[in-house]
């Protein structure tokens, strides 16, 4: 299952910059291009945890996992396949 869309269109909905020409790929680091603030991250995992109704472990809290669409969707899958298992 993808779940690309739906995190891509969440972090384009909370981005802290107020332009609607702000252009990122999946592979883009939005907390190093500063498109995000602090607080954000704590609303990209209750986001995440809601919406595809998985729990993030603590180990799973890396900056990384939830830094680009790609990892978090990299991340989702993985979670999704253990959960359907």
């Amino acid at each position: 299952m993808n779940y690309r869309d739906e995190i891509r269109t969440f972090i384009g909905e909370n981005l802290s910059i107020d332009s609607d020409e702000v252009v990122f790929s999946d592979d883009d680091n939005y907390f190093e291009l500063r498109f995000v603030n602090s607080l954000f991250a704590m609303r990209l995992v209750d986001f995440v945890e809601q919406r595809f109704g998985v729990e993030i472990e603590n180990d799973e809290l890396d900056l990384k996992n939830f830094s680009t669409v790609n990892n978090l969707t990299a991340l989702m899958n993985k979670k999704l396949l253990i959960k359907e298992n």
